[in-house]
């Protein structure tokens, strides 16, 4: 048998609860932008200070 096609199952599964994790965090982020949207804010231009 070959080496190179053995699976590691437990790197496998952690990559899977990963996705499964930030599946629910996207669903979450994006029930809260809905509900509560992030106000727009304009940024004011700083003026440099007039040399002397």
């Amino acid at each position: 048998m070959s080496d190179d096609k053995l699976i590691d199952f437990s790197a496998e599964r952690g990559k899977r609860i990963h996705d499964v994790h930030e599946k629910r965090l996207q669903e979450m982020r994006q029930a809260f932008e809905q509900a509560m949207p992030l106000p727009v804010v304009k940024k004011k231009a700083k003026n440099k200070p007039k040399k002397r």
